[in-house]
Parts: structure tokens; C-alpha cells; sequence
């Protein structure tokens, strides 16, 4: 049987405040049944903040609207993130939103609930407190492309960004490890200065270093390296996608059927995640926003509607050649972003067939 997907489009009929997305946004809410679960409920909003310059999050304005509505309901709300340093940066303020805006494993990073999975070297499934002791869970993602698996949704907004850095560390680790070409190597840095981590260096030989405590297998130095110098000495993106499909059923275990909410923005989809720190020209023209109870059928329908034929050239980095099949994530990332959905659907979290039912 299909799942249901709310959508609320960017198009507009009129030029009325009540035919906008923000307007239609909140008629969209109205239309989830929230109100019922997340009544006196303690509702985690999970969601990325963004870092540094990036400025292509979902606006503020939405997020307000989300938690007042939350409120009005009487949820007791809160807003959550695998980092938070950069929320002000991008107008997410509890002085603006009226919630606290926590760290998801608290101030040190330290506070987890230890679960155990068996997927090749990924063992450690480290739920965030803050996501572990909310009863209910929105999951609020912005739609972007994802060097790793392609694609970054729902999924990942639970599997990167509801655990510890060991637990991103080994399913990135998954894909493999980095090696250092030094013939290739110009020492011209770009992979020191975009790490997040602090990870990387060159040492007083000036060969390039791994600190693999603090690696987290992202691959900004790979993706940024301009002479090849670096690479995955493995591609096994499937391999990723199947672990980040595993943890987000452990995270899931959590709740309790039918307390996790789904939304994504399908607005300033750009090339790469907002993890990056800074913001790209949009690939398509903003589409709208979309919301289920079903992970997987709001995963499939937010990629059906980013569509090839849309491209918009300035969203690609200059001299990038995009293949000539699949998925535009995939003709631009090298990896088939359908992976993930078919191993978080075989594991029972949802189904690809959905309806769509839009919101006017």
C-alpha cells in the first residue's frame, strides 16, 4: 500500500501572502496529525544548523513556524543538532525561535546511549541523549546532494547527525580509507582548511598525516583536493549507504511507532551537504516542501522531483563532466542515491510507493 506525502509547492496562484510556501507550510502542519502524538510530549526538532559562510539551511522563518505550531499544540519543544556552534550565524537563536537549541550529545559530546550493530567494521551505534530521550522526533531536513551516498535527506539527517563522531566515523569508514598520492601533492592546504575535525596536517616532513581519532571519513579533503592527490582507496558507497540505512533503524528503535515525523526542504538544493560550510549555486529551481510518517516514501518522492532535465548549470563547480545516466545525483556524485532507500525499506522502516497529496 502507498504512503502519503504531503506537498506544498513553490508555485502560487496569486500574488497573496496565503499562496506562499511559508503560509502553505503551516496549513501543511495542520494536515499531519501532530497533534495528537506530540501533545505533552517532549518533541525533539532534529535538524542541521549549518557551519561557517554556508547560507542555504532552511530559513529561519520555517523553523518558527514549525515550533510555534509544536507549542500551540503542546509539545514541549526543543531543537537539536550534531553541532551547534554555527545556529546563530544562520538567525537560529532561542531568542528568535523561543526554544532551547542544544548540542545532541551534550556540551562535551559525550552524551550517548551505547547501542551494537554487526555490518563489517560497524559495531557502534552511539544514539545521541538528547535524540534517545525525546518522545517524539521531528526530523527536519534540507534536501541537498551528498558526496558520500549522493544524496542527503531524511536518512541522513538521522544517521549523521543523531550520533556520536565514532558512529559517523565507521560508517563513513565503510566506504574506505584515504591515501596520500605525494607526487601529486602541491601542499597547497585545501584539505587542512576544510576539515571539520581538526583531523589532518602536514607534518614537520611535510608529509600529509591522519589523526584517525578525530576523522570522521567525510571526504571534504578528498572532494576538495584540487591535484587528485587524495583519494578513497575503496568506493564502497553501498556499503555506506547500507550503514547509514542500519543506524537509522537504531535510532528509530527509540520511539515508539508512529512518533517520528518527516519534512523535507526541497529549496536551495545544492551539490553538497551543508556540513561543507559554505553555500553553492541551487542545481534545480526550489520545488517545495514535503512530509510523511514514512522515511522511505518521502525519501523517494523528494529525489523523483529533483530531475535531471532541470539542471541548472551554475549549481555544478566549473570543468565537472556529469555522466550520461542516472539520477542527477548520481551523473554528479558517481553514486546511486536509490541505495539507501532500498536497504532502509528491506529493513522494514517504509515503502517506496507513495501518493501525493498536495497542499493548497
Amino acid at each position: 500500500m502507498a504512503s502519503t506525502v504531503l506537498f506544498a509547492s513553490v508555485e502560487y496562484e496569486k500574488y497573496d501572502a496565503s499562496a506562499t510556501l511559508p503560509a502553505k507550510f503551516d496549513r501543511l502542519l495542520d494536515q499531519m496529525g501532530l497533534e495528537d502524538v506530540v501533545k505533552d510530549k517532549i518533541t525533539a526538532i532534529k535538524m542541521h544548523v549549518g557551519r561557517n559562510i554556508g547560507y542555504t539551511t532552511v530559513h529561519p522563518m520555517f523553523v518558527k513556524i514549525l515550533v510555534d505550531k509544536l507549542k500551540k499544540f503542546g509539545a514541549r519543544v526543543y531543537i537539536t543538532d550534531q553541532e551547534i556552534r554555527g545556529a546563530r550565524s544562520r538567525g537560529y537563536t532561542e531568542e528568535y525561535l523561543g526554544v532551547p537549541i542544544v548540542h545532541a550529545c551534550g556540551v562535551t559530546g559525550k552524551y550517548y546511549y551505547e547501542k551494537y550493530v554487526d555490518f563489517k567494521t560497524f559495531k557502534n551505534v552511539d544514539v545521541a541523549g538528547h535524540i534517545h530521550d525525546a518522545e517524539v522526533m521531528i526530523d527536519f531536513s534540507h534536501v541537498k546532494g551528498h558526496g558520500a551516498c549522493g544524496y542527503g535527506g531524511a536518512c541522513k539527517n538521522i544517521a549523521m547527525g543523531c550520533v556520536t563522531d565514532r558512529t559517523r566515523a565507521q560508517i563513513h569508514g565503510l566506504e574506505g580509507g584515504i591515501e596520500w598520492n605525494e607526487e601529486l601533492c602541491t601542499h597547497c592546504e585545501l584539505c587542512i582548511s576544510n576539515c571539520n575535525h581538526n583531523a589532518n596536517r602536514f607534518n614537520d616532513e611535510n608529509k600529509y598525516e591522519l589523526n584517525f581519532h578525530h576523522c570522521t571519513f567525510c571526504q571534504h579533503c578528498v572532494k576538495v583536493c584540487p591535484s587528485g592527490a587524495l583519494t578513497m582507496d575503496a568506493n564502497r558507497y553501498e556499503d555506506f549507504q547500507t550503514g547509514m540505512a542500519i543506524c537509522t533503524e537504531e535510532v528509530l528503535k527509540t520511539f515508539e511507532p508512529g512518533h517520528v515525523f518527516y519534512i523535507n526542504f526541497l529549496t536551495n538544493i545544492t551539490a553538497l551537504c551543508d556540513c561543507w560550510g559554505f553555500s553553492t549555486p541551487p542545481l534545480v529551481p526550489d520545488i517545495g516542501i514535503m512530509a510523511s510518517k514514512d522515511i522511505v516514501a518521502i525519501e523517494r518522492a523528494s529525489i523523483d522531483a529533483i530531475k535531471v532535465e532541470n539542471l541548472n548549470p551554475a549549481g555544478v563547480v566549473k570543468g565537472k563532466v556529469l555522466g550520461t545516466t542516472g539520477h542527477l545525483f548520481e551523473r554528479l556524485h558517481g553514486k546511486n542515491p536509490f541505495v539507501q532507500l532500498r536497504e532502509l525499506e528491506k529493513r522494514g522502516l517504509g515503502t517506496q510507493e507513495y501518493e501525493i497529496v498536495e497542499v493548497k
